[in-house]
């Protein structure tokens, strides 16, 4: 069968919509309001003797409003990402953002009630609804800090115009910037995912320009950038603490991702535990650079002198080639992202810097985002997010409550997908350098997932506190740089422009204490990785198991299955020993 070529364009979103012009937009919007209505009507029949037939048909009927809501608001956010100065897209998310807040205070009786209900009937209603099923107790785990029906509401309406707004307005001025560095003595204007391969190229001043720059202009933006932040942190705590009674900022997530608390304590601590393992790395780094000490400039400055570059069809094989040879399923799902031109991989002005995967129905094949320029690094980014992307077809059975994996859980499938890239690009080139070189990148990336976003998480805790005292952005850009000098101890100097990091990093304004999630798959990743190559095929149903439950079981249960406690230090401990083996690999290479 003769390969197919790929070239780099624009996704198509006609799976969705044909555009904002599109009379299926304003028929959906008016089928909205109906479904609505009808869904309303039930509201007498919720009583504790609800037959399961009937509940199981109300289930349905609240997924069917909430798949519509999905498809409206994936058109809107994915056109917003493709150009985030497109005023139609603007708009349109507002638009659904405040349809959709009014129609989940139309239906906001059925979760209350459900909440309400007594644990036996609770227990019939669970025990005879398939998939919802693990939906359903979670969505139980809530009732403590749920509030009355007129109060939801009132939440529901003021987010709308408070926190929603405030994330587009960062994302709408962030993405806006244009970055101005010289490159072989021209200057150019570049975008921020421009901006940030140059950190990547052999040139150390090229490198510190890049950073330098990326830091001016967030720096300049930073009274303004860390107000919003203030008001998101604000925005946060009024409702979960205040009005919820929430015990801290950092157990709304948890029990979104339904993690006790105790388990991401004990994470951040292990962590904190083994930071010396990357300052080996990076003193390492700084040995043959010939440097006395790294600069934070130089993290993930090539050791090899060659600036290595791929065609977007390379990393397209490469990336295919490594999931064929895990599983013919994983190919399958790859190709079918790009056959159903589901994927952005452009470099444009407006568009969303960075990279993702977005999930909108289990029937359609996600949308990948990328801002592909040839780097290996960019290549790897593929194969992580191509990864999401099969990690939610695995799972495309489950309805739309139980397809998405919750966040920690989420990363399991991205960065096995890297790592099996890893070690086909090892194995194509077995020159000790280029093993080397492959070490360094997949060690430097792992400083980047584990303990920049641990450190992220450990500022935001802090943050959060500091912003309830009434901490201004000065005292926070202060706090932030001791946390970088815990983070890098004696073995990286920090330059005071790293100060304004914070500013610089969506997710702590978009989806608070999201970042440890990284973390928590990267080293969840390790253990599987490890089992993996000791186990060989007999891994696979294990493997497959975790990706095709989706988000249909609890999460420390699905891994128990597999044989893994993550409640325990040692859990994570196994995951960091896995790195520092690969450290003493490097170091051995590197003599």
């Amino acid at each position: 069968m003769p390969k197919t070529t790929y070239k780099q364009t624009a996704w198509s979103l006609d799976d969705l919509y044909k555009g904002f012009d599109d009379p299926a937009l304003e028929k959906a919007y008016m089928d909205l309001q109906a479904a609505a209505e009808g869904f309303e009507a039930l509201r007498p029949e919720l009583k504790p003797g609800i037959s399961s037939k009937r509940f199981n048909e109300v289930l349905k009927m609240h997924e069917e409003i909430s798949r519509a809501i999905y498809r409206l608001y994936g058109h809107a956010s994915l056109s917003f990402s493709a150009n985030t100065q497109d005023q139609k897209a603007q708009s349109a998310i507002g638009r659904i953002q405040q349809n959709a807040a009014e129609l989940e205070n139309r239906s906001l009786f059925f979760s209350l009630w459900w909440k309400a209900l007594d644990a036996k009937n609770a227990a019939r209603l669970i025990k005879g609804s398939g998939d919802y099923a693990y939906w359903l107790e979670q969505m139980r785990n809530f009732k403590p800090f749920t509030l009355t029906e007129a109060e939801e509401k009132v939440v529901n309406i003021k987010n709308v115009t408070g926190k929603a707004a405030l994330d587009m307005l960062y994302d709408t001025i962030t993405n806006a910037y244009v970055f101005k560095v010289k490159v072989d003595g021209k200057e150019k204007e570049l975008t921020r995912g421009e901006l940030m391969a140059l950190v990547r190229t052999p040139d150390p001043d090229l490198r510190a320009a890049a950073y330098q720059e990326l830091y001016r202009v967030y720096g300049e933006a930073a009274p303004v950038l860390g107000q919003i932040y203030q008001a998101v942190v604000r925005d946060w705590r009024n409702e979960n603490m205040q009005l919820r009674g929430f015990s801290s900022p950092m157990s709304v997530r948890n029990l979104v991702n339904d993690l006790p608390d105790e388990v991401i304590d004990t994470l951040i601590e292990v962590t904190r535990k083994n930071i010396g393992i990357f300052h080996r790395v990076f003193k390492l780094k700084a040995k043959l650079l010939g440097m006395k000490k790294l600069r934070r400039y130089d993290i993930y400055a090539p050791i090899g002198k060659s600036d290595k570059k791929y065609s977007y069809q390379q990393a397209i094989d490469l990336t295919f080639e490594a999931f064929e040879r895990f599983d013919k399923r994983f190919l399958q799902q790859a190709k079918r992202v790009f056959d159903d031109k589901h994927i952005d991989s452009e470099v444009r002005k407006g568009k969303q810097g960075g990279a993702f995967c977005a999930t909108i129905l289990p029937e359609l094949s996600p949308w990948v985002l990328l801002n592909f320029q040839g780097k290996v690094d960019d290549v790897s980014t593929m194969a992580h997010e191509l990864g999401h992307a099969i990690h939610s077809m695995m799972a495309e059975e489950h309805t739309l409550y139980t397809q998405h994996a919750c966040l920690p859980l989420a990363e399991t499938a991205s960065t096995f997908g890297e790592m099996t890239l890893n070690d086909l690009l090892i194995e194509k080139d077995p020159d000790p350098g280029v093993k080397r070189d492959v070490l360094f990148a997949e060690l430097d990336g792992a400083w980047a997932t584990i303990i920049r976003q641990i450190y992220f998480a450990i500022f935001e805790r802090d943050a959060h506190e500091m912003i309830s005292k009434g901490a201004g952005v000065d005292e926070l850009s202060k706090a932030y740089f001791e946390n970088l000098k815990e983070q890098f101890g004696s073995a990286v100097q920090v330059a005071k422009e790293f100060q304004y990091e914070w500013v610089s990093i969506p997710h702590i304004y978009g989806t608070p204490f999201y970042v440890y999630a990284y973390a928590f798959g990267q080293l969840l990743v390790y253990a599987l990785y490890k089992r993996y190559l000791e186990e060989g095929e007999s891994f696979k149903p294990k493997y497959l198991r975790i990706l095709s439950a989706g988000g249909s079981v609890a999460p420390v249960e699905l891994l128990k299955e597999a044989g893994m406690d993550v409640t325990t230090a040692a859990f994570w401990q196994g995951g960091f020993d896995v790195i520092a083996d690969k450290v003493t690999q490097l170091e051995k290479l590197s003599k």
